[in-house]
């Protein structure tokens, strides 16, 4: 029986679409004649198995679901890297965090430690152990310490290279017994080299939308997987999280388990940036005795053809004894110069190059 009516509102009578014929025009009126009439295209399947093969209830309990397993994965990156961080006693009233990076050497923040005796770490099952200060390297703004060793998980250190704007990370601290604390959040900046105002060279651009809390600095950067990519820094930068990378902790670390301290290069000469004919350049306002500078023939009002940064990268650690040629212009007239950098006395801040 064929049926056919101009109404709006659909009522299926005998296996036919029937309309009443009150309100507007349904879409269905606008339906290819195979599917207003109620039969099947060739090789399709029935409407509620194409199109309604899910109930909202589905994807509610599904998304759930998801959020869900997120969460326990979180929690679950939180429990494994938790394992190898420690609350660092070494300054008044509130200690900071630090995270035990290989057998008996635990990291943390240089700004976080302000004292080099009497250190105490708490260890995850809250035992509370002494350390012994090893060196501490402002330009970087990191500091290690030593502690008996096996007492504690080391770290399981991940690739920074890998996360990208976007990637969800945590920032973990520890304050005292009462377990790991975590703040969550995303990478909102990676990149290249950088260099930090205090001076130190960091590896890889990383920067999160956490809030490093109190007590917080000197915690790791954690992946959803638990992995460590580095430690974080209330002192670098504001107002993002920044976090000093693998690769750096690394060779940081190296270096004052080696000598105590980071070695940089220096020249012995106070310079300040002018503008000349060849572009920019330092002008040498002071040079003091028996320096690297003296003797090379370096002169007050000579002027060195380069910025502050790319001196710093000419002064980096590995330059210490080296000999590097300098474009030097001299009344007017532009010459090279070769001075042995000298290692930079300890103490000295950026000013002294």
């Amino acid at each position: 029986m064929a049926c056919s009516c101009a109404s709006s509102e659909l009522i299926v009578v005998g296996g036919c679409v029937t309309r009443e014929i009150y309100g507007p025009r349904s879409p269905i009126d606008n339906w290819p004649d195979h599917l207003a009439s109620g039969a099947l295209a060739p090789g399709s399947a029935p409407f509620e198995s194409t199109h309604n093969s899910r109930t909202t209830g589905d994807h509610v309990t599904d998304s759930r679901s998801s959020i869900a397993a997120l969460s326990d994965q979180l929690a679950d990156a939180v429990a494994a890297a938790g394992a190898s961080v420690v609350a660092v006693h070494a300054r008044p009233r509130l200690p900071s965090s630090g995270v035990h990076w290989k057998d008996g050497v635990v990291v943390t923040t240089d700004g976080t430690v302000r004292q080099e005796e009497d250190i105490t770490v708490s260890l995850p099952d809250g035992k509370r152990i002494p350390a012994t200060f090893v060196g501490r390297d402002r330009g970087t703004d990191l500091a290690v310490l030593r502690i008996p060793t096996g007492s504690l998980r080391v770290a399981e250190l991940g690739d920074p290279a890998v996360l990208r704007p976007g990637n969800l990370v945590l920032a973990l601290g520890r304050l005292d017994e009462g377990g790991a604390r975590a703040a969550f959040g995303a990478v909102s900046a990676s990149g290249g080299k950088w260099r930090a105002w205090k001076g130190g060279e960091i590896d890889r651009w990383l920067q999160s939308d956490l809030t490093i809390y109190p007590g917080f600095g000197g915690g790791p950067l954690v992946d959803s997987t638990g992995q460590i990519h580095g430690i974080n820094s209330g002192a670098l930068s504001r107002p993002l999280a920044t976090t000093i990378p693998v690769e750096t902790v690394n060779r940081v670390v190296a270096q004052l388990l080696e000598r105590g301290y980071v070695p940089r290069g220096w020249i012995g000469a106070a310079m300040q940036p002018v503008r000349t004919d060849e572009g920019g350049g330092l002008l040498l306002v002071s040079i003091e005795k028996d320096t690297p500078a003296a003797k090379a023939g370096l002169l007050l009002g000579d002027v060195i053809v380069t910025s502050f940064d790319q001196l710093l990268d000419v002064l980096s650690g590995d330059s210490v004894g080296k000999k590097v040629s300098l474009d030097v212009v001299r009344a007017g007239k532009q010459r090279k110069i070769e001075v042995v950098i000298g290692e930079r006395p300890r103490g000295r801040g950026r000013g002294g190059r």
